[in-house]
């Protein structure tokens, strides 16, 4: 294999698949019914001897792969809080392949590590956060959690005489976690991975809105007065998108000396639009905040954000020194403040999406899907056979379909909401998937992506009402691969 000038022709020809993929989003079937057995028989090839061909890898890898990809990145996916990625996101992603920095170290690549550094400073600003919280860039939501709640423990434990970091978790005091119910389970494996386990939370219960109760979390604390504690508290809920009362939960949290952690893997970044930002009033009161690129900022993923209101705390959890590594104190090495090594400079993408929206691109961006999420959500209620369980706040709602027979029970219902919703998804017109809510099984509707258009909403309405007519088992497929030039 030769350098130079090899990469042109593969690049040229990643560059015309990318762009016929790009176009033909809208005409795309959103789902897929290939078994794992069809995909095996393209993709599980014997262990090549010899090399391959560039291109024909990529063209081959194009074929092979085509009718086994979610066009979750098109307008019309609305099973979970996932969005696209807008144009100066994805350029500046495929910069950062070719650029192939390590985003450990200033020393590693200077510009990225000034480009994270900028990112945090912008974030903060645009959440509502304090200007003097630390941050991390991660891979996504989740290893947010465990940043922020590594920080936590670090915090908590200190408090009671304990160095968490030198003496571990075995005869530490017990940390007792403290939350609404309706918890996401990142959250749960955030605590698996950092040694409190499942049993350490303590589920409250919620008011008819799914908010935490500020009488329940003040009884909780009271019940273990000098347990260390953290409290999570949520910006925007996993169905339907509700916000905790942050102004009266904080306080109660803070006299009784627990730290605040805030989910808002996608609901903080409702602050950047006046008529959503009032949900977050009091959230920058908090200790720390986590959440994600690929939802509401439209990032491609691979990042999500960390912040901690106490440097000390974050730093301490995280950072490492060694002989043969070089740290500037002038500058921010990213590995200070977040548990990845070798890392992606996941910078890049982020900077680039920001510059390209300003705040009042992410502000419509926001308000867009909230309003196309309360139009699909109320049209499809409105169809015969279906009903609507959680109307949109923002850009979160339930629906569910009703089994027509006169003597239909719950489970009826339940069943009939699972097979409507398959049903739809197998048109390929839309992507939905099911959740149980209050004892329930209801079709989430999740609006996240700033491709979505109103022609989008009129598509996937018309394909629940002939669902509702008919719930097919299965549909024929016709894929739609990307030729090879």
């Amino acid at each position: 294999m030769n350098s130079g000038f090899e990469y042109d022709a593969v690049m040229q020809r990643a560059f015309q698949h990318a762009k016929r993929y790009l176009a033909s989003l809208d005409d795309r079937p959103v789902s897929t019914v290939v078994t794992p057995d069809q995909i095996r028989s393209r993709i599980k090839r014997p262990l090549p001897e010899r090399g391959t061909e560039a291109t024909q890898v990529i063209d081959e890898l194009v074929a092979d792969v085509a009718d086994g990809l979610v066009h979750a990145s098109g307008g019309r996916f609305f099973a979970w809080v996932v969005g696209g990625y807008v144009p100066a996101s994805l350029g500046a992603d495929w910069l950062s392949s070719t650029w192939d920095q390590n985003g450990a170290l200033y020393a590693l690549s200077p510009a990225e590590a000034v480009v994270e550094e900028t990112c945090g400073e912008w974030i903060k600003k645009l959440l509502g956060l304090p200007e003097t919280a630390s941050f991390a860039l991660l891979t996504g939501c989740q290893m947010a959690h465990v940043t922020c709640l590594a920080a936590a423990r670090h915090a908590v434990l200190e408090r009671h005489g304990w160095d968490v970091e030198q003496q571990g978790l075995f005869g530490a005091p017990r940390v007792r976690f403290v939350c609404g119910d309706q918890v996401h389970g990142s959250v749960e494996r955030a605590l698996r991975l950092l040694g409190f386990g499942s049993e350490s939370i303590v589920g409250l219960p919620v008011d008819d809105d799914g908010r935490l109760r500020p009488d329940a979390l003040a009884k909780a604390l009271q019940d273990e007065p000098d347990a260390p504690t953290i409290v999570h508290l949520q910006a925007g809920e996993l169905n339907t998108g509700a916000f905790d009362p942050f102004t009266e939960l904080v306080p109660i949290a803070h006299a009784n000396n627990a730290w605040v952690h805030v989910d808002g893997a996608f609901g903080l970044w409702a602050n950047t639009s006046a008529e959503y930002q009032h949900l977050l009033e009091g959230i920058g009161t908090a200790d720390s905040w986590a959440t994600d690129g690929h939802k509401w900022l439209n990032v491609p993923y691979d990042v999500g954000y960390a912040f901690v209101a106490h440097p000390n705390a974050h730093r301490a959890a995280m950072t490492h020194r060694a002989s043969y590594l070089v740290f500037d104190e002038q500058v921010r090495d990213q590995m200070d403040w977040n548990p990845e090594w070798s890392r992606r400079a996941r910078g890049f993408a982020t900077y680039a999406a920001i510059r390209e929206l300003g705040r009042t691109g992410i502000a419509e961006i926001i308000e867009q899907t909230c309003r196309h999420a309360q139009q699909l959500v109320m049209r499809i209620g409105d169809l015969s056979g279906a009903e609507v369980l959680w109307a949109p706040q923002i850009n979160q709602g339930l629906v569910r379909f009703l089994d027509q027979r006169p003597d239909a029970t719950d489970a009826d219902h339940d069943r009939r909401t699972d097979e409507v919703t398959t049903a739809i998804r197998e048109t390929g017109e839309a992507f939905f998937y099911g959740t149980t809510w209050r004892g329930k099984r209801c079709m989430r509707v999740s609006v996240s992506n700033w491709r979505t258009t109103e022609k989008d909403i009129d598509r996937t309405v018309a394909a629940v009402q002939g669902c509702l007519g008919a719930t097919p088992a299965g549909r024929e497929v016709t894929s739609m691969p990307l030729d090879a030039p």
